[in-house]
């Protein structure tokens, strides 16, 4: 046998398991530190997916349980209340790697490889040889399935060693459904800004619908670490939808494999079919281009067609793919998140409008909190999130890092060498990327790869996040050294006045008029509070004219109206401005008079709206409030209006639609009169196109 067959005779399939198994550093085990808290992180991602696709509201237990007399090696029990997994389908989630049924759905989702929680049972069999325990209980069976499992990792497959019906119950109730893990496996535990609890605390800003136990016990059986983080609403994010793949985002080995294994007879139906965003208008135009017959049997192409297919895809407008794909935390919720975790003194959050990258939908959210207890001489805390999963390592080379570091945050009152890299201050960061396909820079998931849309993207909001500190901390400076001023006026004066007037024999003279003239400045005093009576949120300002000269202003305040909220009790009425912007006109302000603006924020729970920008249109500076730039408000007033004009290109693409199925079902009926054809047209036109 020759040198060359020798070699080639060694040569084996290898099995997708025992590749993971010796490359176990792609799924995040390759330091003991963080081989416990990749575990912990797969067993939420699941627990959270699972009840968020059931429509429960999470209820999620994490324990660490140190094992005595052996040296880093720790038990993880992972509990949920979600709908629990049937009992023939355990071994396939826990023990077959590459097995799952988000892999092929373009939505938003925590996990899609189908590696994740397999990996974890892999990991615990490797450094300790234990099996992993498995309960389930699901709400159409009495009993519950526990299950004690391993992997064949040569084959591919999970391994049972026990399995049994039992009745699931803890603290004298019985469980409707659920699932529990427990496997031990060599890891080290610890504390601080990259452990268990920092996830879990991480993990509940970004799920504040969900409720977090975490619990750590020592070798000696005491617990140590007894932590709940408390859901912050009862309303499950909004429920995502598959969609189809967009043209923009299509490579050529997908194409061809779609091309084979599609049933339509003519390329303008394949592509309306199989692609979202694609009008007939459109899959008419990319033939054309392509140098194609309309009618061309799409498993019938060449190689050489197939490329001019592509590249005609590349060169011409779509819509953009539907966005229910995607799951936004929304601001109000991630204010909520923050606010429940870190004590600060101002909270800023945003959620961009929903993006389009390479045919793949994506959304950014960001967060900025200030003051309170942060530490002002530090770098600030950098809170990164893809799809609502924490992202714990790698932080220098991840792309929302990047986005943050290019920013420069001098202009905004925090400290950075250069205007470059990660500032420094009494400050927490938070970037939230959702999208349907989070390129990852690894297997691990721990850092976002590059990407010049969304970093553009990310910057946007940041700068918007950057300007709205920078107004608080200025607006914020002014109201005290006006209330220094005017305090001190007001202790001084009084005194002065009462003593010349007893030593003159004269009355005390009214001093409004000299205190306006002192002061030469007109205050907006406002106040955000929530009424325990009507559970409202109530927003009171007042404008004092304390100058010598009679003012006009038009005083403005931003409010939640994307969020769903209704403004009420608005008596001096006032009109909108834009979306989320309401304005009211103060006419002739005379010396020494104020002006109240008072309403109410109705459909808001307690702590949703904590603080109300105001903002001015008038000649002289308003302390308290910040001049309006009416560059950005056109901005603003722009991005809703492409909002809205996005919603009709959609309506209408779908409705072209709609017109060329109608009418090629129609043509099909060539027995049918010419005349009753068209009545059928017309009739199930109109149906179709009132449900669009």
């Amino acid at each position: 046998m020759s040198i060359a067959e020798k070699m080639a005779s060694n040569q084996k399939q290898i099995a997708i398991s025992e590749f993971f198994e010796k490359n176990k550093h792609f799924l995040g085990f390759d330091t003991l530190n963080r081989a416990i808290i990749t575990a912990v992180k797969e067993a939420v991602d699941n627990s959270l997916d699972a009840c968020e696709e059931a429509r429960i509201l999470p209820d999620l237990s994490i324990e660490i349980r140190r094992v005595p007399n052996k040296k880093d090696h720790l038990i993880l029990i992972a509990k949920d209340n979600g709908p629990g997994i049937p009992q023939k389908s355990i071994e396939n989630v826990f023990g077959k790697l590459l097995y799952g049924s988000r892999f092929h759905a373009i939505r938003q989702s925590r996990g899609q490889q189908g590696i994740g929680i397999t990996g974890v049972v892999m990991y615990s069999q490797l450094t300790t040889g234990k099996q992993t325990y498995v309960k389930s209980k699901i709400s159409s069976e009495s009993t519950a399935i526990e299950v004690n499992l391993g992997i064949d990792t040569r084959k591919n497959k999970a391994v049972k060693f026990s399995q049994e019906r039992v009745i699931w119950t803890e603290d004298d109730e019985i469980i409707e459904h659920g699932l529990m893990i427990r496997t031990e496996m060599k890891a080290k535990f610890q504390r601080g800004s990259q452990s268990i609890g920092q996830y879990l605390k991480m993990t509940s800003i970004v799920n504040p619908h969900a409720n977090i136990k975490f619990r750590y016990v020592n070798s000696d059986g005491e617990i140590e670490i007894d932590e709940f983080w408390k859901r912050a609403t009862n309303n499950l994010p909004t429920q995502v939808n598959s969609i189809k793949p967009h043209p923009h985002g299509i490579h050529l080995g997908q194409l061809q494999r779609m091309l084979k294994d599609s049933d339509e007879r003519k390329l303008t139906s394949f592509l309306r079919q199989n692609f979202s965003g694609v009008s007939s208008r459109a899959a008419k135009e990319v033939c054309t281009k392509a140098g194609l017959n309309d009618g061309a049997k799409p498993k019938l192409l060449k190689t050489e067609q197939i490329n001019q297919l592509l590249e005609a895809c590349s060169e011409v407008k779509f819509l953009p793919p539907p966005t229910n794909c995607l799951s936004p935390i929304e601001d109000l919720l991630i204010k909520k998140g923050l606010s429940k975790t870190i004590d600060s003194k101002f909270v800023t959050t945003l959620t961009r409008s929903p993006r389009v990258t390479s045919g793949n939908p994506y959304q950014i959210e960001v967060g900025l909190i200030f003051g309170g207890s942060i530490p002002s001489d530090q770098q600030v805390q950098l809170l990164r999130f893809a799809n609502r999963v924490p992202l714990m390592y790698q932080q220098g080379g991840c792309l929302l890092t990047q986005a943050i570091s290019s920013v420069d945050w001098r202009q905004y009152g925090l400290e950075q060498s250069g205007g470059k890299g990660v500032p420094k201050g009494p400050a927490t960061i938070l970037v939230h990327l959702a999208s349907t396909n989070v390129q990852f820079t690894s297997e691990a998931k721990e850092a976002v790869a590059s990407n010049e849309d969304v970093l553009q993207e990310i910057r946007k909001a940041l700068l918007e996040v950057g300007r709205n500190l920078r107004r608080h901390m200025k607006k914020k400076k002014k109201m005290a050294k006006a209330q220094e001023k005017f305090d001190l006026i007001n202790d001084i004066l009084p005194a002065i006045a009462e003593k010349a007037s007893s030593l003159l024999n004269k009355p005390v003279p009214e001093l409004s008029a000299t205190i306006s003239k002192i002061m030469n400045a007109v205050i907006m005093e406002q106040t955000t509070t929530w009424d325990k009576e009507t559970k409202t949120t109530r927003i009171n300002g007042i404008l004092y004219n304390y100058t010598s000269r009679p003012r006009s202003y038009t005083i403005l305040m931003n409010w939640p109206e994307k969020q769903g909220a209704v403004m009420i009790d608005n008596e001096r009425g006032g009109r909108k401005e834009t979306i989320g912007l309401w304005a009211w006109k103060i006419e002739t302000l005379q010396p020494g008079e104020r002006a109240n603006i008072e309403f109410g924020l109705d459909n808001l729970e307690k702590g949703d709206w904590t603080e109300t920008e105001v903002f001015y249109r008038g000649s002289a500076e308003v302390i308290g409030a910040s001049k309006l730039d009416e560059k950005i408000l056109e901005e603003m007033k722009n991005q809703n209006s492409d909002e809205v004009l996005e919603t009709m290109e959609v309506i209408t693409g779908d409705i072209d639609e709609t017109i060329s199925n109608v009418a090629s079902r129609s043509m099909l009926n060539e027995s049918t009169s010419d005349e009753i054809q068209k009545e059928s047209f017309q009739t199930t036109l109109f149906d179709e196109e009132e449900e669009v």
